[in-house]
Order: structure tokens, then C-alpha cells, then sequence
């Protein structure tokens, strides 16, 4: 089932079992999709809601995952990065963890996001945010001081990431979006998280701090394994359960490859 709540104007749902996620409505715009096994859940919602244009902050099922009903159904545009319309008009298959936690998203039909869009009374900067996906962006309202961040954040202290991420990267988003004005952020996995701005320069120190750790330890000569063991000695449930595409030894192997 679905929560349903309302902080700052922003309409956040939050929906998932043992993974939450959440979509946003402000101002007649949505932000993300959540998964396709939470659709029936949606559609209620989606029916009785004024939604005239969906944003997505990147391609990733657990954001993309009800858009081809949005498509269908409510007959509004549907934004993201360019280089993923291709891919969202296709068909895709997952590894059987992602299916299970988030399904199979249909394919649906995407316009170009600009560089701002509008919702029915602001304007949304939009910031690129490679790092967690090619395609990343988060949505600024610098009137209001709020920001949609995608994945961005997730937790201050990340102990694993997914194989094709990269957090140089990431740290280089998070300075990027630093560099702006704002308090109040919007994480499609932690929901409305009121001291953003601080939150992330949390975690740009950790990670800060961990690439020094990694970076020294590899200078020792110490294998991306050993440091992989020695930084992150826990085997969080999640390694097993994806088979390895989350890992903290992805941390530890993105660092070493492009800044050691």
C-alpha cells in the first residue's frame, strides 16, 4: 500500500516494502514514477490528481516504473535526459532480484528534458548529476529553495553501490549542487529530508574520507579485496541478495581505477 503525505506543497508517496520509494507531485508536476509492482497501488492516486507534466530523474525501474501507464492514461508529457529516450522506448529485462523488488517497466515514449522546466507557477533548474547513472539530474527551485534529488543522497554513508557506478563522480554532483542555494530536499528513497543541504555535504565528507582511506591503502599495494575487507568488513544482506551487482567492493574499485 501507499502512504500518502504532504510537506511544503510537495505531495510525497511512498509506497515499496522492504525497499521504500517515493514519487513527488508540486505544483501539477511529477517527479519520478516509482516501480511498476506498485501500479495498482498508484492508479487511485494518479486518478484523482491534476498532473500535467512527469519528470524522471534518471532511467532506473524504481523511477521509471508506472510512466507507460502515465503515457496511456493521463496523456502528458513525460521528460528526461536525451540520451535515455532511446532506451525507455524499448522493451528490458533485469536481473531476477530487481524484478522481484521492483518489476518490469513497459516501454513509453519521452521527450528531452531542457535546461529548466516549468511546473504551473516556477521554473526548475535542471542540474546534471552523473555518478549513480549516466543520466542523472536533480530539479532546483531556487525560489523556494527545494530540491528533487533522484538518487543522489540515499543515506549520508553509503556502504555499497551498484557495479556501473562511480563515485568520483557522485562527489563531483554533490559539489556541483552544493554550489546552489537551498534547504529542503526531496530523496525518492529517504522521502522529504528537511536539512538537504547539510545532509549532503555529510556525505561528500565520507566521501572524501573514504577515497583517502581507499587511495592510501592502495599506494600500499593493498588489492581492491583486501581493501574492500578491510574498509568494509560487513557483508550487508544486499551483496548476496543482487548477486554482487551491489557491493561495497564497487566503491572500493571505482576510486582505485579513476583517481588512483
Amino acid at each position: 500500500m501507499i502512504e500518502v503525505s504532504t510537506v511544503e506543497d510537495v505531495v510525497c508517496v511512498k509506497g515499496g516494502q522492504s525497499l521504500q520509494v517515493y514519487l513527488f507531485l508540486v505544483d501539477g508536476m511529477l517527479v519520478d514514477t516509482c516501480s511498476q509492482n506498485m501500479q495498482q497501488d498508484l492508479i487511485p492516486f494518479y486518478q484523482s490528481s491534476t498532473i500535467e507534466s512527469v519528470v524522471l530523474t534518471h532511467s532506473h525501474e524504481d523511477h521509471v516504473g508506472t510512466a507507460a501507464w502515465l503515457e496511456k492514461n493521463k496523456n502528458v508529457p513525460i521528460y528526461i535526459h536525451p540520451t535515455s529516450i532511446e532506451f525507455c522506448s524499448k522493451p528490458i529485462t533485469y536481473h531476477m532480484y530487481r524484478q522481484i523488488y521492483w518489476g518490469i517497466r513497459e516501454p513509453f515514449a519521452a521527450e528531452p528534458l531542457p535546461d529548466s522546466i516549468h511546473s504551473n507557477h516556477y521554473v526548475w533548474k535542471i542540474i546534471e548529476t552523473p555518478g549513480h547513472a549516466d543520466d542523472h539530474v536533480v530539479l532546483l527551485n531556487e525560489e523556494t529553495g527545494q530540491l528533487f534529488s533522484g538518487d543522489l543522497f540515499l543515506t549520508p554513508k553509503p556502504k555499497v553501490i551498484m557495479s556501473h557506478e562511480s563515485v568520483p563522480k557522485i562527489m563531483d554532483s554533490i559539489r556541483s549542487v552544493l554550489t546552489y542555494d537551498f534547504q529542503s530536499m526531496f530523496c525518492c528513497h529517504a522521502g522529504h529530508v528537511p536539512d538537504g543541504k547539510r545532509l549532503l555535504h555529510m556525505k561528500l565528507d565520507y566521501l572524501e574520507n573514504v577515497c583517502g582511506e581507499i587511495l592510501h591503502l592502495h599506494q600500499q599495494g593493498y588489492s581492491i579485496s583486501e581493501i574492500k575487507n578491510q574498509l568494509f568488513p560487513k557483508d550487508l544482506p544486499i551483496i548476496s541478495v543482487s548477486e554482487g551487482q551491489f557491493d561495497s567492493e564497487h566503491i572500493v574499485r571505482s576510486v582505485v581505477t579513476e583517481m588512483g
